[in-house]
């Protein structure tokens, strides 16, 4: 693991605990010698995880649109800020500068950005670990919702797995040092449960 890219919200949430969280986040990240990739944001969860990252010593990549840029958003101090056009050339940049995904406490934003990474390893664009960091039960109601969907068969068992959930980010980031990608051919499974509704 040399990078990670963590999707949080650009709000700081309604506990201290978030806050707390994405701190400790960018700690662990930078005391294992391992570069955050973000969205580039000042404020919210985005600015604290980015700010006690670069104050531990770690690499900080931060990723932003121009547009965002102009709205003042960004954290124009830090050393590797890369300005881009569009939110899709952000999320192609910070996939190809991370080797796995992590979403804390945040919005539609996160989720979404979240969830398509997730998306890319079910389809095997991508073999990097995705994982939820799981503060005060952020992302409980998520995960029965995910099991939801397999017990009702649009998700994969082993699709389901590839998203690790965490407390901690040390532990989290021990999955993903251990992690070992799902080799499950998503489309012969979508063909062969057509195939059976269709008999």
């Amino acid at each position: 693991m040399k990078r990670i890219c963590v999707f949080c919200g650009s709000s700081p949430g309604a506990r201290q605990e978030y806050i707390d969280a994405a701190r400790d986040m960018g700690r662990a990240l930078a005391r294992r010698n391992i570069g955050l990739v973000y969205g580039g944001g000042n404020v919210g969860l985005m600015g604290e995880i980015a700010t006690a990252a670069e104050e531990a010593g770690g690499e900080v990549i931060g990723v932003i649109p121009k547009w965002l840029v102009d709205r003042e958003v960004a954290y124009t101090a830090l050393k590797d800020l890369r300005v881009v056009n569009s939110m899709h050339e952000r999320k192609a940049l910070m996939a190809g500068l991370s080797d796995g995904f992590v979403a804390l406490p945040g919005g539609l934003g996160t989720i979404e950005e979240f969830f398509e990474a997730a998306t890319w390893a079910q389809l095997g664009i991508h073999k990097k670990p995705c994982g939820l960091l799981n503060v005060c039960g952020y992302y409980d109601s998520l995960m029965t919702f995910l099991d939801h969907t397999t017990e009702e068969m649009f998700v994969r068992p082993e699709n389901r797995s590839m998203i690790m959930i965490e407390e901690d980010p040390d532990r989290l980031i021990d999955m993903f040092e251990a992690y070992s990608p799902v080799t499950v051919d998503k489309a012969e499974w979508a063909l062969r449960l057509t195939a059976k509704v269709k008999k």
